[in-house]
């Protein structure tokens, strides 16, 4: 067992706030964070209606992980694949096309399904993430990879894959859920000026909602992301993104936290970690019986510990890559730990 774990016992199946704030100031890894007292009760509020179920920790192969509490898996267990290696059209100002470097290249049709079916044959592989970089309207060209996804599922039936979408319409959403693909993953954004400004792109919102439209009209599991801070670190369009999300039929909701380490030099600030707490709260007050869950990206260090602190806090199911500390405090609250080898997008389901 390790210290943080030892350091916080189980608290009353309904603890007080005062409790929970003492669980936080009981674990080690939290010991230099400053929880403010209202802000606590608050999230618990919330996060109380989830005692007794279980956190969802998302563990893909994608990337190396490990904490004390909890062991990472097998790198290559659910690689990310780019099918435009490293380059995007739109050159977006939070991401810089960097969320794709670490990605397998797979600029072609005969490389992914050579690179999937070597991954199958040494029987180390669940399932993959398809990505790749926008054209400038943001769409993902994802057309002449359909037959190979469709000849991997049928002789590969338990592969469980997961796309990155872009903007698409009926006809290419049908197109992907009939070649195989599972999960079908969509930032939503609520911003007309964050489309503009910090995507360099020349589309309403209203795209982006009638996108997922577009996806939930189709037997895909539809997982949108809602990116916080998105607009150069402040919170702008992400409860209007919220609400656009709760109107539609979806699986789950993923949020993550934009990394000033990604962006474009000196034009972020860092979100404040309370302000993301609210979208939390939203989050979970406008979707009370979806999936919430905490995704891969998220700042580093104290910040991610606080942040992914809030989560939990806040009742959301599930959190990628848990940080140091929170599995001691899932335990104290009352949520077991349920954790999934994949993309958080799949699923607490063990690959």
């Amino acid at each position: 067992m390790s210290v943080a774990l030892a350091a916080a016992a189980p608290l009353a199946s309904v603890p007080r706030p005062a409790e929970v704030l003492g669980a936080l100031r009981a674990i080690e890894a939290f010991e230099d964070l400053d929880f403010d007292r209202q802000r606590v009760a608050r999230l618990w509020r919330a996060g109380r209606a989830r005692i007794g179920l279980p956190l969802e920790a998302a563990t893909p192969g994608f990337r190396a992980y490990a904490t004390d509490e909890i062991e990472g898996c097998r790198r290559g267990r659910f690689p990310a694949f780019s099918i435009t290696a490293g380059s995007c059209a739109l050159d977006c100002d939070h991401c810089q096309a960097k969320i794709l470097q670490p990605m397998i290249p797979a600029t072609r049709p005969d490389v992914l399904e050579r690179e999937v079916r070597a991954r199958a044959a040494a029987g180390d592989l669940a399932g993959f993430l398809l990505s790749g970089g926008s054209n400038r309207r943001n769409e993902v060209p994802f057309e002449r990879f359909l037959p190979t996804i469709a000849r991997l599922k049928a002789d590969l039936p338990d592969l469980r894959i997961a796309a990155h979408t872009g903007l698409v319409d009926r006809s290419r959403a049908e197109r992907l859920a009939e070649a195989g693909v599972e999960v079908a993953m969509l930032d939503v954004i609520g911003a007309d000026e964050t489309i503009r400004e910090v995507y360099h792109l020349d589309r309403p919102v209203a795209d982006f909602e009638a996108a997922l439209a577009a996806l939930v009209a189709t037997p895909l599991r539809v997982v949108p992301h809602v990116v916080i801070g998105l607009h150069y670190g402040r919170v702008l369009g992400e409860f209007r993104a919220l609400e656009i999300i709760a109107r539609h039929r979806v699986d789950a909701c993923i949020l993550v936290v934009v990394m000033p380490a990604f962006t474009r030099a000196r034009r972020f600030r860092a979100p404040d970690p309370g302000e993301v707490a609210d979208v939390f709260l939203a989050a979970r007050e406008l979707l009370p019986q979806q999936r919430v869950l905490l995704g891969c990206a998220r700042p580093p260090g104290a910040p991610r510990r606080l942040i992914d602190a809030y989560a939990l806090l806040a009742g959301l199911d599930g959190i990628a890559f848990p940080a140091e500390g929170i599995v001691a405090l899932a335990s104290a609250l009352g949520r077991p730990l349920a954790q999934a080898h994949a993309c958080c997008s799949i699923g607490s389901r063990r690959c």
